[in-house]
C-alpha cells in the first residue's frame, strides 16, 4: 500500500496519535542531523523554523533538484536532493541529514534515534493500515534484520535479533531487550530550539588563543563561539525583550577565525618533530602544539604568517557574509581572546585611516597654517611693518618660517633695512626668552622609552603612534576592509607585551586609527590578563570597572565580604574613637564647669593635632570605596574605562590558583562578558537596556 503524501508541514506541536477508533492522522515530520563527536553520532534536530523551511522545500518537489536551504541563521546550508549539512564559513565535516517521523531508544545513551526515511515511511504505512483496519500485532523487519512489533498506539516495541543471520537461514526471532519506538517529534521529548531572528545588526569576529583547543574541554573555536552565540541569545531575550518586542533588533552574528591550523600546516611542526626529544612525549607535543605560538607571533617569519591570515581570513568573512546577506546595513566588531587579542591589537595600530580622516587631518594643518599666517600679522602690527603683511602673504610665510629667516631671506623678499633690523632683533629676543625658559633640563630618569625627548622638528606631530608600536615584530601588516567599531579583548596580555617591547606609557591622546571602541574584559583570577589603563594614567591608583551579574547586583559572597568589611572598619575606628577619648579623660586635669566648651573645643583640637600614624582610623579598602570623580583614561575608548573585572563564583573564591586555567577559559559562557558586549554594540545603535544594571557606565 502507498503511503499518502503528506499535509501542509506544521511545526510538530500536537499529537500524532489517533483521535479514536478508525481515525488516522499523517506524522508530522521533523528533521534531524547527525553531529559526530567523538566517534559517537548524536542526531540533533534542526529548529522549528529551519525544519519548517526544509519541509517546504521537501513538499513542493525541490527534493528532486539541487536545492539548498540556509539553516541556522545562515551558517549551515543543506542540501536537499544529497540530504547533507554543509558549513559555510569554516572547514566542518558534511553531516547527514535526514527527514524523521519514526523513533527508537538507543541502547547506550536512551536517545531516541531516527529510522531512515525509507524504513519510516513502511513504519507510517503498516501504522495507518493498522489504525484504519483495527489490525494491530503487525511485525515488521528492519534492514537490519531487527524486530519492530506494532502492539496498539500506545506500545510499539524494538527487538533486536539474539542472533544473526547464519548459513542455515535462521530468522531472527523477538528475543533481546525490547527498546521503544515512538512515532512523531513531539513523543521523544526532543529539545526544539525555535530559531534564531533572521534580522542581523551586528557582526563580529572572533580570534582565537594559542592551540587549537580554547577552552577546559578541548573545544574547538567553532563550538566555543557557537556557545557564545547561544548565551547571546538567551541574554537578548532577557534584557532586550522590549527592543525585540518592537522589532528594533534582530540580533547579533559571531564567527570565528581560525589562524593556527594555517600556521602549522606550513611544515613547521614536522621540523619540530625532528627535533623534539623522546621523553615525556604527550608533554613535548602539547607544548609544540600550543605554547610554541607565543613564540612564533614573536618570530618574523611566523608573524607574517599569523597576521596574513587572520586579516585574510576576516575579510573573505566578511565579502562572503555581505554575499549571503547582501541587506546587512550593521556594523562590525572583531573579539580576540588571549594571544589572539594581541594579534588584533598589533593589527589595528597598523591600520591607515579612512581617507575622509586623513582630508579631516589635512584640514587641521591648513588651519594651523592659517592660523600661523595670522600671527605673522599680528607681529608686524606690534612692530609697525603692517605695510609688509602682503610680501609676507604672498611668501606663504607663517610663524615658524618667520623664525627661521635669515637677514639673506628679508633681502631677498624686499624688505628695507629699517624694517629687516626690527624683524631679526624680535626674532633673535623671543630666541632667548625661549632658551631661557627651557634652560632647566628634565632629568633623565624621568624619560621613558615610550616618551623621547622633545624634538623642534617634531612639533605637531603624533610621535605616540609610532611609540605605541615600540617593539613590534617587524612585518607587513595588511588593511581590513572595514572599520570596525569596538575591539573586545577577553584575557588578554596586551599590556604585558607593551611593557616588555619598552613602551612604559601610552599617551592619553592615542586612540585607534579606524577602531574608536576597545575593551579589556578579564576574570580576576586570569593568569594571562593584564590591566591596559595603568599605562595610560600611571600616576593614580584605582580599580577596574566591576562587570555587573547579568541579573543585577553584585554576587552575594561579594556583597557578604564588603558588608564584613565595611563593619570591621566602621568597629575598629570607633572602638579608636572611645579609647582616645577614655585616655584623654584620665590624663587632663578637671576644669571649671564654665570652661568646659572651651574644652572641649581644645580636646578636640589636640586629639586632632596629637593624633599618631598607627592610630589613625583605617579607610575602607579600594574595593570599598566610591569614586568620587570619574576618571580620564584617555581616547583609547573614546573617553569611557577600558578594563572591566569579572565577577568570581562563590566556589572559586575559595582558591585562586585551583581555579586560574578555568578563569582564563571562561569567557565562552560567560553571561556577564556576553551582555557587555551586547550592551556596548547596541549603544552604538542608540538602544539600550530594558533596565540598567547597577554598576554600569
Amino acid at each position: 500500500m502507498a503511503a499518502r503524501e503528506p499535509q501542509q508541514p506544521q511545526p510538530p506541536s500536537g499529537s500524532a496519535e489517533p483521535d479514536g477508533a478508525g481515525g488516522y492522522e499523517a506524522v508530522a515530520p521533523h528533521w534531524f542531523y547527525c553531529k559526530v563527536t567523538d566517534g559517537r553520532e548524536r542526531w540533533v534536530p534542526f529548529s522549528a523554523q529551519d525544519s519548517v523551511r526544509l519541509e517546504e522545500a521537501h513538499g513542493a518537489g525541490k527534493h528532486k533538484e539541487d536545492v539548498v536551504v540556509p539553516t541556522s541563521g545562515g551558517r549551515y546550508d543543506v542540501h536537499l536532493k544529497q540530504r547533507q549539512r554543509v558549513a559555510v564559513y569554516w572547514e566542518e565535516e558534511v553531516a547527514e541529514v535526514r527527514r524523521c517521523t519514526w523513533f527508537y531508544k538507543g541502547d547506550k545513551d536512551n536517545k531516541y534515534i531516527p529510522y531512515s526515511e525509507t524504513f519510516s515511511q513502511e513504519l507510517e504505512e503498516a501504522y495507518m493500515t493498522a489504525v484504519t483496519q483495527d489490525e494491530w500485532k503487525k511485525k515488521l523487519e528492519s534492514p537490519s534484520r531487527e524486530i519492530i512489533i506494532l502492539h496498539n498506539p500506545k506500545l510499539m516495541v524494538h527487538y533486536q535479533p539474539a542472533a544473526t543471520s547464519d548459513d542455515w537461514g535462521s530468522t531472527p526471532t523477538e528475543q533481546g531487550r525490547p527498546r521503544t519506538v515512538k512515532r512523531g517529534v513531539e513523543n521523544i521529548a526532543a529539545e526544539i530550539p525555535n530559531g534564531e531572528p533572521l534580522q542581523i545588526d551586528h557582526l563580529v569576529f572572533v580570534v582565537h588563543g594559542i592551540g587549537p583547543a580554547c577552552d577546559i574541554r578541548f573545544r574547538s573555536i567553532v563550538q566555543c563561539v557557537n556557545d557564545f552565540r547561544s548565551v547571546s541569545l538567551s541574554m537578548l531575550q532577557a534584557h532586550f525583550k522590549r527592543a525585540q518586542e518592537q522589532q528594533h533588533i534582530g540580533r547579533v552574528e559571531f564567527l570565528p577565525v581560525n589562524w593556527h591550523s594555517s600556521l602549522h600546516s606550513t611544515g613547521v611542526d614536522v621540523d619540530l618533530e625532528r627535533i623534539t626529544l623522546p621523553s615525556i612525549n604527550r608533554l613535548r607535543h602539547f607544548i609544540n602544539d600550543t605554547i610554541l605560538d607565543v613564540f612564533f607571533y614573536n618570530s618574523s617569519t611566523y608573524c607574517q604568517t599569523i597576521v596574513d591570515t587572520v586579516a585574510s581570513e576576516m575579510n573573505r568573512l566578511y565579502q562572503l557574509f555581505l554575499h549571503r546577506n547582501p541587506l546587512f546595513k550593521g556594523g562590525v566588531s572583531i573579539a580576540g581572546h588571549s594571544l589572539g587579542s594581541l594579534i588584533l591589537f598589533d593589527l589595528l595600530t597598523n591600520q591607515k585611516a579612512a581617507p575622509e580622516e586623513d582630508e579631516h587631518q589635512e584640514g587641521a594643518r591648513r588651519a594651523a597654517s592659517s592660523r600661523g599666517v595670522e600671527d605673522v600679522k599680528a607681529i608686524l602690527k606690534e612692530l609697525e611693518l603692517w605695510e609688509y603683511c602682503e610680501v609676507f602673504e604672498k611668501e606663504k610665510m607663517d610663524r615658524q618660517a618667520l623664525f627661521l629667516c635669515t637677514e639673506a631671506n628679508l633681502k631677498e623678499m624686499g624688505i628695507p633695512l629699517g624694517p629687516r633690523m626690527k624683524i631679526l632683533h624680535y626674532i633673535s629676543s623671543k630666541r632667548e626668552t625661549q632658551d631661557q625658559s627651557s634652560a632647566a633640563p628634565e632629568p633623565k630618569e624621568s624619560r621613558s622609552p615610550a616618551q623621547p625627548s622633545p624634538d623642534p622638528t617634531d612639533e605637531g606631530r603624533n610621535c605616540q603612534y609610532r611609540d605605541i608600536g615600540l617593539g613590534q615584530v617587524s612585518a607587513n601588516y595588511p588593511q581590513l576592509n572595514y572599520k570596525p567599531s569596538i575591539f573586545f579583548a577577553f584575557g588578554s596580555p596586551i599590556g604585558m607585551f607593551l611593557t616588555v617591547r619598552g613602551v612604559k606609557r601610552i599617551n592619553p591622546d592615542y586612540s585607534l586609527p579606524t577602531c574608536k571602541g576597545f575593551f579589556n574584559i578579564f576574570h580576576p583570577f586570569d593568569p594571562v590578563a593584564y590591566r591596559i589603563e595603568p599605562m595610560i594614567v600611571p600616576d593614580v591608583e584605582f580599580e577596574p570597572m566591576l562587570l555587573p551579574h547579568h541579573k543585577g547586583r553584585k554576587r552575594m559572597h561579594l556583597e557578604l565580604k564588603e558588608g564584613l568589611t565595611r563593619m570591621s572598619v566602621d568597629l575598629k575606628n570607633n572602638l579608636l574613637g572611645s579609647l582616645r577619648v577614655a585616655w584623654q579623660s584620665f590624663t587632663r586635669a578637671p576644669l571649671p564647669a564654665l570652661e568646659a566648651p572651651a574644652a572641649e573645643g581644645e580636646a578636640e583640637a589636640e586629639a586632632s593635632t596629637e593624633r599618631q600614624p598607627d592610630t589613625k582610623a583605617e579607610e575602607p579598602p579600594p574595593a570599598v570605596k566610591e569614586e568620587a570623580s570619574p576618571i580620564n583614561v584617555g581616547r583609547l575608548n573614546g573617553g569611557n574605562r577600558i578594563d572591566y573585572v569579572l565577577q568570581e563564583k562563590p566556589i572559586e573564591s575559595f582558591n585562586e590558583y585551583l581555579f586560574a586555567l578555568q578563569g582564563h577559559l571562561c569567557y565562552w559562557e560567560s553571561e556577564d562578558t556576553v551582555l557587555l558586549v551586547l550592551k556596548e554594540i547596541y549603544q552604538t545603535q542608540g538602544i539600550t537596556l530594558d533596565q540598567p544594571l547597577p554598576g554600569s557606565q
